[in-house]
């Protein structure tokens, strides 16, 4: 069989949409220019090769094509998981549609979603943020006030007991009492707004960093990968510390006693929060090669008291999330087995609240 000659259609790489045209053994004959760059691989490079070398975990558009061919006909698959090859630090949300040229080629249509499907995510999280803030504020105030009360009880009880050692159990009484009020403190985030103040990014990811480096087992290693053009952020020095330090303490207990954290800093353009646009925004990862987040906790990993660590509270990520949201930001993550990223987005732009 002869080896398979690029075919070059310059009129189809001004479309969005990735066209890819394979042969019955899934080797690749044609690649318009948005193909191109959805796997991250030039024409020459991927003529004649299998369009399943170049994708991560292929199973499900291995699939794809094969009922296509059998079907003789159109068949369609929504929000498939497309990683490249070539590139490990990445992967898209598809809509694909594989559609039989003739008994030799199949044609496959790939739309990509990845954008709309994080635009939807973001939103979901802000809307489960404002739920989470009126749930906390209500528990708060139903165990508050009783709390007080209890407390006040111990007091009073502690200074009528005759015998010391009784005393010790009203202490306890009151200890416990302080502990929950604490929780319940945390839940209910800082009580004033942001004290925004212009601060270089990296003086706070060092300042974390230097803070994770005192506590981390002697074998995990911490990298710092820092985009040197940021500029100056409007923001609560202590807040984003704290959001930060939530988030890199996470990175820290996942890995456990050996592996590698590393904090990472990037602009971004013309990036959406929520449904709210900004010219730039400053991301800030934390990005670890630790076991990832279990599938059952990936839609509540954000809402308090929950958490997969037996000796976990529940509140790092809550907290976190509460603090980047009074800074117009937002924390989203991506996780798979050796690969968890927790990124705090923060806006340049003054396109802010707080």
């Amino acid at each position: 069989m002869a080896p398979l000659t690029p075919v070059r259609a310059p009129h189809l790489d001004s479309l969005s949409t990735a066209l890819i045209v394979v042969d019955r053994n899934d080797l690749v004959g044609f690649l318009n220019a948005a193909a191109q760059n959805l796997l991250a691989v030039g024409l020459n490079q991927a003529t004649g090769q299998s369009l399943l070398a170049f994708v991560r975990e292929s199973e499900a558009l291995a699939l794809l094509l094969s009922r296509a061919r059998k079907a003789g006909e159109p068949i369609a698959h929504r929000l498939l998981k497309l990683q490249p090859v070539l590139r490990d630090d990445t992967h898209h949300i598809v809509d694909c549609i594989a559609t039989p040229l003739d008994s030799e080629q199949v044609l496959l249509e790939i739309v990509d979603t990845t954008r709309q499907q994080r635009i939807n995510r973001e939103t979901a999280l802000l809307a489960q943020l404002d739920g989470n803030r009126l749930m906390v504020r209500q528990l708060a105030h139903e165990i508050k006030n009783p709390l007080g009360g209890l407390r006040g009880a111990a007091q009073l009880l502690e200074r009528e007991l005759p015998a010391a050692h009784l005393r010790d159990y009203t202490r306890l009484i009151i200890k416990e009492a302080d502990r929950l009020r604490t929780l319940v403190d945390n839940l209910l985030g800082p009580g004033v707004p942001p004290r925004k103040i212009e601060v270089n990014p990296h003086e706070l990811v060092d300042h974390v960093y230097h803070l994770l480096a005192h506590d981390a087992p002697r074998d995990v290693q911490l990298i710092r990968d820092y985009d040197p053009s940021l500029p100056s952020l409007h923001v609560d020095r202590d807040q984003i510390i704290q959001a930060m330090l939530n988030l890199g303490r996470n990175a820290v207990q996942a890995v456990g006693t050996r592996g590698r954290v590393t904090l990472r800093t990037r602009a971004i353009l013309g990036a959406t929060i929520g449904e709210r646009r900004h010219r730039v925004v400053a991301s800030i990862a934390f990005e670890d090669d630790g076991p990832g987040v279990p599938p059952e906790y990936a839609d509540k990993i954000f809402y308090p008291l929950v958490t997969s660590r037996p000796e976990g509270t529940g509140l790092g990520l809550a907290v976190a999330q509460d603090l980047a949201n009074r800074h117009g930001g937002l924390i989203e993550f991506d996780s798979r087995p050796g690969r968890t990223v927790f990124t705090l987005l923060l806006p340049f732009d003054g396109d802010i609240h707080g």
